[in-house]
């Protein structure tokens, strides 16, 4: 921990205006804002040309760790979530093994603890291996160190009705939430890896319609609304999906969403040359439904931007599209993304970027330390971004151990400079401090 003075930041005041000043740290805490009357054994860092946000805290990570160390670990995905602006993580259960105990879920507290750059939170599975059938152990869990809060089968939807409403009956208790992946297996089939269209028909790849989507939430919709209970829905990527969420937050349904920067940003045609590195689960989507997902999250449908970082090594990507690894590289480029397609153009302000990749994201995880303003007295675990910087992407400079990343070559308006994590700088300029 050390004591920082910022000065000639730009920064979010009290009601969301940008101002500018100097912003003092002590003690791991934010100490003053504006005018700084004492600077004594503080460290200076220039914030001329920067602006300062809480920091980015991602509600859905995948770390590899335990079982395939080969493509992220726990540290190497640490460094590439301080490297990207993010104070918090949450780190999926679909490990080997399944993080569906509380010994697992320590350990991962554990790891992500001795990595030191990001707050590892861990994810805990909704039922036992993500096999569908039996609840894994919720409430343990819940009571271990790890004070596990989220709940998911990511990279499988709970499918079988019953054990998704008794999920959400048992997470209610204590005020959890279970995050889906909503995908119906019946409808989408096992093989599913584009969307279903007149492009998946051409190209011969097995398709997966929008409606395999919309009515797994339509159903947890329901079911949280009969449990009184809160249900998160992962990667919503369809105007069909985004729909069926406006309609339950309408009839005051507890339900959130979430979308990843590359389904607001990347469309069905680049799969028109069948590289692997954009086959994600869910598949990218036409121009319309990235433009309903935008228009979803400029007026507050979608919550939150989570990058669904999916590391892989190349034995696992480099193969025929429809045998290749599902997934992309996100945390570092998440900012870059967001800001390039959604700041620059007008269409939100940063005030607007902190709300669905800090503010909102950490209050859905329960993270109290996380996404709080930047006033006296709150955790001093900040951002500072760089709005006018260019930064185009080299795979070659992640942090990450993998290289499928679908931004390589591409030049993005918008830079991470340095984060903060209590008071500690854990990154600056795209490198990592040491631990």
């Amino acid at each position: 921990m050390s004591d920082l003075l910022i000065t000639g930041v730009t920064y979010l005041g009290p009601d969301g205006a940008e101002q500018r000043g100097d912003l003092a740290v002590r003690d791991g805490l934010v100490a003053e804002v504006g005018r700084v009357e004492d600077v004594s054994g503080l460290d200076r860092l220039d914030g001329d040309g920067l602006t300062a946000l809480p920091g980015f805290v991602d509600l859905h990570t995948h770390l590899r760790e335990p079982g395939r160390e080969d493509a992220e670990t726990i540290a190497s995905g640490s460094r590439a979530a301080a490297a990207g602006g993010f104070t918090a993580v949450l780190a999926m259960a679909n490990t080997s093994p399944v993080t569906d105990t509380a010994e697992a879920a320590e350990r991962i507290l554990d790891l992500g603890r001795a990595a030191g750059l990001v707050d590892v939170v861990p994810v805990g599975a909704v039922t036992k291996g993500l096999e569908g059938v039996e609840l894994a152990e919720l409430g343990l869990m819940h009571r271990s160190r790890a004070r596990v809060g989220v709940f998911s089968d990511d990279g499988h939807c709970v499918a079988d009705g019953r054990v998704m409403r008794r999920a959400l009956e048992y997470v209610r208790a204590f005020g959890g939430v279970v995050s889906q992946h909503s995908q119906d297996p019946a409808l989408a089939g096992a093989q599913a890896c584009c969307h279903e269209g007149e492009l998946s028909g051409r190209l011969g790849l097995p398709g997966w319609p929008p409606v395999a989507e919309a009515s797994i939430i339509a159903r947890d919709a329901m079911l949280a609304e009969h449990t009184r209970s809160r249900v998160h829905v992962a990667h919503v990527s369809t105007a069909e999906g985004l729909d069926v969420v406006r309609w339950a937050k309408a009839r005051g349904i507890a339900m959130t969403a979430e979308v990843t920067p590359h389904h607001l940003a990347l469309g069905t045609d680049l799969l028109a040359g069948y590289d692997p590195v954009f086959k994600v689960n869910p598949p990218l989507r036409p121009t319309a439904d990235q433009e309903a997902l935008r228009a979803g999250l400029l007026d507050g449908t979608i919550d939150a931007v989570a990058t669904d970082h999916a590391p892989h090594a190349r034995h696992d990507k480099e193969h025929a599209f429809v045998d290749a690894a599902f997934g992309m590289l996100g945390l570092e480029t998440a900012f870059g993304v967001v800001h390039d397609l959604l700041v620059t153009t007008g269409s939100m302000g940063l005030a607007d970027l902190a709300r669905v990749m800090s503010v909102n994201p950490a209050r859905i995880a329960g993270l109290a330390g996380h996404g709080r303003p930047l006033a006296p007295g709150e955790p001093a675990n900040l951002v500072l971004v760089d709005p006018a910087a260019t930064v185009t992407v080299d795979r070659a400079a992640s942090q990450s151990l993998s290289r499928n990343t679908p931004w390589h070559g591409r030049t993005l308006t918008g830079a991470v400079h340095a984060t903060i994590l209590r008071g500690t700088v854990t990154a600056r300029e795209g490198e990592p401090a040491a631990c």
